[in-house]
């Protein structure tokens, strides 16, 4: 019996769905019965440390012990380190209903990490908001992005940030001091163009897009405009799902000028009468440079009406205790 092609193929997609439906549930119900078991077995491990009237410091021979036990008795996964945040995870989730199954117990393994308990929960909310897999969370953390977007804001923002990560409803929202561009990999090379700057953010646009943050869609580069019989370009243009308007983005590979400002403002004017279509809103400018002078910055936007930004950029990580002490004086200045 010869086989219906056109039937047979429609058989054979309908079958794969299936098995992806169920393989997927099968991850999640299996993610779910890990974070909970290993949430008991920290429990486990507080009420036996308890019951001895002490608490078992990392360096005590319990560790050692349970973890040479276990993994004779049930295989891998019972490391040390792995069973001291096991025990973590029950000290920093006293509550089982807190934790989210949504996450990974990778995710939860690089969340306990982080000491502070503002700042993991704000990593934690951002997980869940944006979705991040185990490497975007790494990354993010490395960056120092908690505090990028707390050195800006008081102490009532930081806790909100903290507690619901972070929620764009305007335009501050999405802007950052500074943007972390280490992945273009240039940290190392001294002299640069612009215009390989911008090659190597389009080359990295996944990691680019992830720095900007949530909502950001990519529209095109070397965005052309004909104005007075001229042609101008701008480096690079995104739209914003969420603030439902267009970004524009300009390079500077020294310190910005005052003239920087002013073309940004006319590209931001120009946007606004040509590309506007109904429903979208003004237009933002992020002007991203090496190096700024911030009395020299407040006077060339000082009293324009359009939205314009200028932040600087860093081609390597951030000495995160430097941001975090930021941070912790801000919320002492409050007190």
């Amino acid at each position: 019996m010869d086989i219906d092609k056109t039937n047979y193929s429609k058989l054979l997609e309908d079958v794969g769905k299936l098995l992806d439906n169920a393989r997927k549930k099968a991850y999640i119900q299996v993610n779910n019965i890990l974070i909970e078991t290993y949430w008991n077995i920290g429990k486990n491990i507080i009420e036996f440390e308890q019951k001895g009237n002490k608490r078992a410091e990392y360096g005590s021979k319990l560790f050692d012990k349970l973890s040479k036990d276990l993994k004779e008795k049930y295989g891998t996964g019972f490391s040390r380190s792995n069973l001291i945040y096991i025990r973590l995870l029950y000290i920093k989730y006293p509550k089982s209903e807190t934790l989210s199954h949504q996450l990974t117990w990778s995710s939860y393994f690089e969340l306990l990490k982080i000491q502070n308990d503002l700042e993991r929960n704000f990593y934690e909310k951002q997980c869940l908001n944006e979705k991040w897999s185990v490497r975007e969370l790494k990354r993010q953390i490395k960056s120092g992005l908690f505090q990028r977007l707390a050195v800006s804001k008081n102490k009532k923002e930081i806790l909100e940030l903290s507690k619901n990560g972070q929620i764009i409803t305007e335009t501050k929202d999405i802007i950052k001091e500074p943007y972390i561009l280490e992945f273009l990999g240039l940290e190392n090379k001294n002299i640069f163009s612009e215009k390989e700057l911008e090659s190597k953010i389009i080359e990295k646009l996944e990691y680019f897009l992830l720095e900007l943050g949530k909502g950001f869609t990519f529209v095109k580069r070397q965005f052309r405009m004909s104005i007075a019989n001229k042609h101008f370009y701008i480096d690079l243009v995104f739209y914003h799902r969420i603030l439902k308007c267009f970004i524009l983005i300009d390079l500077k590979i020294d310190e910005v000028s005052h003239a920087d400002v002013g073309q940004m403002n006319m590209y931001l004017n120009y946007f606004k009468k040509e590309e506007m279509v109904e429903g979208d809103n003004e237009p933002i400018g992020i002007i991203l440079c090496a190096k700024k002078d911030e009395i020299e910055v407040e006077y060339a936007i000082g009293g324009l009406s359009n939205k314009l930004f200028v932040s600087k950029y860093e081609l390597y990580l951030p000495k995160k205790e430097e941001l975090e002490e930021e941070v912790r004086k801000l919320i002492e200045e409050e007190r």
